[in-house]
């Protein structure tokens, strides 16, 4: 009788361990994060990540969620695909997370769905705005922000219509991250009947640095207006080029991608001038609002400098994930979870936007935003 009572204990703790969530435990939810520490876009991902774990840290000392405290692990890919597909391996199976936060990059996000669909785990405000992010919809997938597409869609007539610019080109990485504004692009233009021609494109590596024989072809296609997807670094590079090869009348417009605190404050000015089209507002004009101002003071005094937009990003990011826990409750699943941030309503002071998800949209924040660089600031020109 003991070793049947036994048995049946056993049996029981292994069904209940076989059917509950991973990353769960009575004290503890497990996140992970698959992140560029080090490559073209390191700029966007190491900040985001110091702001989120500062963001944690202070929820983890308030006694956590629901009692339990938050535990990210961050693995750095460095915009390599491999290093990339090892990484969500360890994250998934060894790591065994329950949800994965701002993982960076549109191929990398892209590659990784099946597998984070097929263990359930959520993957929450990745940094990247590709559509693919909630298209084709899924239960485990839930984007931060307006699309790179429809950011180029609403952009490019904005800019025909404000500076007169008919010729518009494209400089891009040739990946799902580039081909996404490419396209927006193309189809901008194609939208906008006989107002606007597309005068050509052109493809760089990740790690190319020297534009001046792209620029020299686009701008005898005519090119009036460029728009790129490049990374932090070579929009700097592309924007340094073309005022040193004295093209004062070229403009140049990037995605959330190029919305970048680093682009307005390098010093010399390269990117004075420069516009984009986000899914967030820079933070620099709200700082008069107590919730910004205070964390700005929170994150200067913890890291000794001023947050930008990688932190901006990270620390919103981390607001919903940690909202989206609360409204799942005690019994945090797969499933609660879902529907805890499918209730998420709320105004994302840090960001500048709303936040709504819904059973029918998973796509968080849905403004396009269009600012352009003035001076070493970033100024927000219009709200669409």
């Amino acid at each position: 009788m003991k070793n049947l009572f036994k048995a049946a204990v056993i049996a029981v703790l292994f069904v209940g361990t076989a059917n509950a969530d991973q990353g769960v435990t009575d004290t503890q939810v497990l996140i992970g994060s698959n992140q560029d520490m080090s490559g073209p876009f390191a700029a966007f991902g190491a900040p985001a990540m110091e702001a989120a774990q500062l963001y944690f840290d202070e929820v983890n000392a308030n006694g956590g969620v629901h009692g339990r405290q938050i535990k990210m692990i961050v693995e750095d890919h460095g915009y390599q695909m491999p290093k990339a597909m090892s990484n969500l391996n360890k994250l998934v199976n060894s790591d065994k997370i329950f949800a994965m936060l701002l993982s960076l990059g549109t191929p990398m996000n892209i590659a990784s769905f099946p597998l984070l669909e097929a263990k359930k785990v959520a993957n929450v405000s990745p940094l990247t705005a590709a559509r693919q992010m909630i298209d084709p919809p899924s239960p485990y997938k839930y984007a931060g922000t307006s699309s790179y597409y429809d950011q180029m869609l609403t952009a490019v007539p904005y800019m025909s219509e404000t500076t007169g610019v008919k010729n518009v080109c494209s400089m891009y990485i040739p990946s799902d991250f580039g081909l996404e504004i490419a396209e927006g692009t193309k189809d901008a233009v194609a939208a906008s009947g006989s107002g606007l021609t597309f005068g050509g494109e052109t493809k760089h590596k990740p790690d190319e640095l020297d534009f001046v024989g792209s620029l020299s072809k686009l701008t005898a296609s005519g090119c009036e207006l460029i728009t790129v997807a490049l990374g932090v670094k070579q929009t700097l590079t592309v924007l340094g080029t073309a005022k040193k090869m004295g093209l004062a009348d070229l403009k140049f417009l990037g995605g959330s991608a190029s919305m970048h605190t680093l682009i307005a404050k390098v010093p010399g000015g390269p990117g004075n001038g420069f516009y984009a089209a986000s899914g967030w507002a820079d933070i620099v004009a709200r700082m008069g609002d107590p919730v910004v101002g205070g964390w700005v003071g929170k994150y200067s005094e913890a890291t000794g400098g001023f947050p930008g937009t990688g932190a901006v990003l990270g620390r919103s990011a981390a607001e919903v994930l940690v909202r989206g826990l609360e409204a799942a409750g005690r019994d945090l699943t797969s499933a609660s979870f879902q529907a805890g941030m499918e209730s998420l309503n709320f105004e994302d002071k840090i960001s500048g936007v709303m936040v709504n998800f819904t059973a029918d949209n998973h796509q968080g924040a849905n403004d396009v935003v269009i600012s352009q660089v003035q001076g070493d600031n970033w100024v927000e020109l219009a709200r669409r």
